[in-house]
């Protein structure tokens, strides 16, 4: 009876103004229904999960509706204290209209007035193909209609003083779109723009934008450091600076006085540790403009993106330690498809991704074959002997030492088996017996070759690759290898006599050579071990299946039946990709292996994860 004499109060719509002023939005809310002091109090109610909140004329606000919801994500998703909510105008920069958009477009209680240039600003955005930025004359027959599509989407985004993240799959040609947007200022009277590449693909850059915007002037800054100093002080006018990661950290003392136009990173990933020197060095520079290359935004975690934005866009996610509050470990931890599809409308914006299938519908088709083998007899015996102690290893270090503390120890321990399948003289030395996969791989390379293909073999462990090459020469099999000790002008040279001559077989390590290079004149890929990224070995089959293609790409992923390869095989179907749940969104996702997960690698008794 007491309980039906309470009042409860259900707060109305939230009224604001936006407009645009210079680099800046500017927002008012209109008649706030409660004063200053009670709204610190409800959200800090509302915060830790109360139902209600009780007024000063002692009634109770129900706290679990859209209100206070959209209030709360206002407040939090643009950084705000409460105080500013009770300012004449909120300042927010300009790159948050597209989520202040979604979110009043979402939300039943958020209701926005806007001015003509935040419409004219969104509008923009959302009619990128009829954006008003011509093509370079020089380029116009050359690029593709997505290509002028992207070019004309970093356009917008310089335009207005933004970042962003071309993530086009490998292969669709995400240089010559920036060369692109480089060459459309060249006339303007700019400052010099810088490229940050890995050192294997500088001179790839180099030569690319020789070959398409040749007026444009090129400086590699290569050499000793006082070589280094000495080209970057002598570079001149609007042109690009080409230098690597190690470089840049390197010189980044020369850098960081300098001001740029643009800066690009390609192969941004490789920044994506926000604790490490590459990561803090190239957020130093100091650039109008900022964009980085990638076609995996994200490799393993939340954090690699967030490390990506606070680049492009300092603070448009906050700080990582708010990040990783707010949004990875409820989304990682807990699965919250609630926070996942808040962070994809935040990050949308700012991220182009196409794929070949949506784009390239003249690129011929990819075939995907798994070749499973059965171990030697001398090779299954010493494969399970080894697993059989390994296991009582892991089993050891996990009681004493707890899981967390054990991963480093594992991964050494999963290596070695995964070397025993590849070839057991990686492991041990005096090894005599045949491997199966050995005799697998070759028998597929012979039967190519006699078909007239060209074929890429990638492994992760160039030891593999020698055993490799030395039973190709023992067969009479020409072939070139390209491994982390290949130099960077060789990478080249190797690339365009593979594409242009004879020879039939490239051997390739996976980390050296599973990005940034084009290697159209194979149509066969051989996988010879598998690996747990599959983005990492995607991208290597994409050094094949991309423009300029013409032929049907064949893939082959050799597996030892009854192995660790074949529950690596298992956890690739099982985690689904995570970049696809942020830039494309998808169902939830594991980030990374759980305990029973690992411990299943080493169950003797069973294949199933």
């Amino acid at each position: 009876e007491a309980f039906k004499k309470i009042k409860i109060k259900e707060p109305k719509s939230l009224a604001m103004g936006i407009r645009v002023d210079s680099q800046l939005l500017k927002v008012n809310f209109e008649e706030l229904e409660f004063q200053p002091s009670d709204y610190k109090k409800i959200l800090a109610a509302y915060r830790v999960n109360k139902k209600y909140f009780r007024l000063k004329d002692g009634s109770y606000l129900n706290l679990k509706n859209d209100y206070l919801d959209s209030l709360n994500s206002f407040v939090d998703d643009f950084h705000l204290s409460e105080n500013d909510l009770f300012e004449t105008e909120i300042e927010l920069p300009k790159y948050s209209a597209f989520y202040l958009k979604s979110l009043t477009e979402s939300s039943h209680v958020l209701k926005a007035t806007v001015d003509d240039s935040f419409n004219a600003l969104i509008e923009e955005f959302q009619n990128i193909d009829e954006a008003r930025f011509e093509v370079p004359d020089t380029l116009k027959p050359i690029l593709r209609s997505y290509q002028k599509t992207g070019y004309r989407w970093l356009k917008t985004l310089s335009k207005y003083g933004m970042g962003g993240i071309l993530a086009d799959d490998m292969g669709l040609g995400k240089t010559i779109q920036v060369i692109t947007l480089l060459l459309s200022v060249h006339h303007e009277n700019c400052q010099p723009s810088i490229i940050v590449a890995p050192s294997s693909l500088v001179y790839n850059w180099k030569r690319e934008i020789e070959k398409f915007a040749p007026m444009l002037g090129v400086s590699v800054i290569t050499g000793a450091a006082n070589e280094r100093k000495q080209l970057i002080e002598a570079h001149q006018g609007n042109g690009i600076i080409i230098t690597s990661y190690d470089l840049l950290r390197r010189d980044i003392s020369i850098y960081e006085k300098m001001d740029f136009e643009f800066c690009v990173l390609d192969e941004a990933h490789y920044i994506k540790n926000h604790l490490t020197q590459n990561a803090r060095s190239v957020k130093k520079i100091k650039s109008k403009r900022r964009f980085a290359l990638t076609g995996t935004p994200i490799e393993n975690s939340l954090a690699d993106l967030w490390s990506i934005f606070d680049f492009i866009m300092p603070e448009y996610l906050g700080s990582y330690t708010l990040f990783k509050k707010k949004y990875e470990v409820p989304i990682i931890r807990q699965n919250n498809a609630a926070l996942l599809s808040r962070l994809h409308q935040q990050v949308a914006p700012f991220i182009l991704r196409r794929l070949k299938k949506d784009v390239l519908k003249e690129l011929p088709e990819k075939i995907e074959t798994v070749v499973y083998c059965e171990m030697e007899e001398e090779q299954r015996k010493i494969y399970f002997a080894t697993l059989h102690q390994m296991r009582k290893e892991f089993h050891s270090d996990l009681e004493t030492a707890g899981i967390e503390r054990s991963r480093i120890k594992v991964l050494a321990l999963l290596m070695r088996l995964r070397q025993l399948c590849c070839h057991p003289s990686l492991y041990l030395d005096n090894y005599k017996a045949e491997s199966a996969k050995l005799n697998l791989c070759l028998e597929l390379v012979n039967d190519c070759i006699a078909s007239g293909h060209k074929i890429l073999i990638f492994s992760q462990f160039t030891s593999m690759l020698d055993i490799l090459s030395h039973e190709l020469k023992k067969q009479e099999i020409e072939h070139y290898m390209l491994t982390g000790s290949t130099k960077t002008k060789d990478r080249l040279e190797l690339t365009e006599a593979f594409n242009e001559g004879n020879v039939p077989v490239f051997l390739i390590s996976l980390k050296a050579g599973g990005t940034g290079l084009n290697l159209t004149g194979a149509d066969v890929v051989i996988h010879y071990d598998p690996w747990w990224n599959m983005s990492a070995q995607n991208q290597a089959t994409d050094r094949a299946h991309r423009i300029g293609q013409l032929q049907k790409v064949q893939v082959f992923k050799l597996i030892v039946k009854e192995t660790i390869e074949e529950k690596i095989e298992d956890l690739q179907k099982m985690k689904l990709d995570l970049t696809e749940s942020i830039v494309k969104e998808g169902e939830t996702f594991i980030n990374k292996l759980s305990t029973e997960e690992i411990v299943a690698l080493f169950d003797e008794e069973t294949n199933e994860i």
